[in-house]
């Protein structure tokens, strides 16, 4: 400690400037330009007096830096160092220290970015997947073109087809079940065998074509126009009578030749026009007899793109007659067999 810091009794040198005047202790100094006794103590701070701190202004405390509202913080900085980010005012400039068009306040800057989870992928190409197959159903999806293109008579000429067709099978279904009732019943059971035996042969016979058939039915005559009838025309137009219902049918040329037409029979083309069927030589015009429902296998044969239409478009005609009693005579030779057997 220093003569001087031992002369003032308080361990701090001397402040250097006028002295305090003399007096009696506490009374204050009559001059009026005397400096304020805080100052002079060796405890008030050195240097220039502060101004009084406005009223819209906080306190600041000595030893603590002030915070300016309007500052603003590089997030990019901050992110790059792994350290929080604290944001004063809500915003964030851009790293290059741009600001806003027009002097305005820096943009938001988004924290995140949304990222899709394994189950909404999933999700997602699911209902892509559901819409393409519905799409692709409801394209691939179709009336069809031909009965599109039919007229509304031939859909009910069809239709009535069907029913009746239906209507048969029923009958064939009721007809049998009667048969196995009275096959069934005790006194009656050997009569009515033999009765169902012989009309079993019957029909077998008239499907064999070892027995002539009569009965309701229709004649179909096909005449060559520019293009001869071919054989692939007569097959049709067998197939869809069978179709139709037909029981019995024969084949007749202009030679009136007439051939019995069973499952096995077969058509091919001859010279001039001409076909072979079963083996003998037909010309034409050419005549079809068949026995069953006439209203059905007409519509059969008049369907759009059918026999009838095919025919016609090659130049040719076909005639229907309906027939009260229809007769089918011609037989065919019974086929002996040599290796099939009946099972007992």
């Amino acid at each position: 400690m220093s003569d001087e810091q031992t002369d003032t009794g308080t361990g701090w040198p001397q402040p250097a400037g006028p002295g305090r005047p003399g007096g009696p202790a506490g009374e204050p100094d009559p001059r009026p330009d005397a400096p304020d006794p805080d100052e002079l103590s060796p405890l008030a701070p050195q240097g220039p007096a502060q101004p009084p701190p406005a009223d819209d202004e906080p306190a600041v405390e000595p030893g603590v830096e002030p915070v300016d509202d309007g500052a603003t913080v590089d997030l990019s900085v901050m992110a790059r160092s792994g350290e929080p980010v604290a944001v004063s005012d809500g915003l964030a400039e851009p790293a290059d220290g741009s600001a806003a068009p027009g002097g305005g306040s820096a943009a938001p800057v988004v924290a995140g970015r949304s990222r899709w989870s394994a189950a909404g992928v999933m999700i997602v190409a699911l209902l892509a997947l559901l819409g393409f197959t519905l799409v692709v159903q409801l394209k691939t999806t179709s009336t069809d073109p031909t009965l599109g293109a039919t007229r509304q008579e031939d859909l009910v000429r069809i239709l009535s087809d069907l029913d009746a067709r239906e209507n048969r099978l029923q009958q064939d279904i009721r007809a049998l079940e009667d048969s196995q009732r009275q096959l069934r019943s005790g006194e009656q059971g050997r009569q009515a065998a033999l009765d169902e035996a012989t009309r079993r042969a019957d029909e077998l016979g008239i499907l064999a074509g070892t027995l002539p058939a009569v009965g309701p039915g229709l004649t179909v005559q096909f005449d060559a126009g520019a293009k001869p009838i071919s054989a692939n025309r007569v097959l049709d137009a067998v197939q869809e009578l069978r179709g139709a219902g037909a029981e019995a049918m024969q084949i007749s040329g202009g030679d009136r030749a007439t051939v019995r037409i069973i499952a096995s029979t077969y058509f091919l083309d001859g010279d001039n026009g001409s076909l072979v069927v079963e083996g003998r030589r037909l010309t034409g015009p050419f005549t079809i007899t068949v026995i069953g429902d006439p209203a059905t296998m007409r519509t059969a044969l008049n369907i759009p793109g059918g026999v009838v239409a095919s025919v016609r478009g090659g130049g040719g005609n076909v005639t229907f007659g309906e027939r009260e009693v229809a007769e089918v005579s011609a037989l065919h030779v019974p086929i002996k067999l040599e290796h099939a057997r009946p099972v007992s």
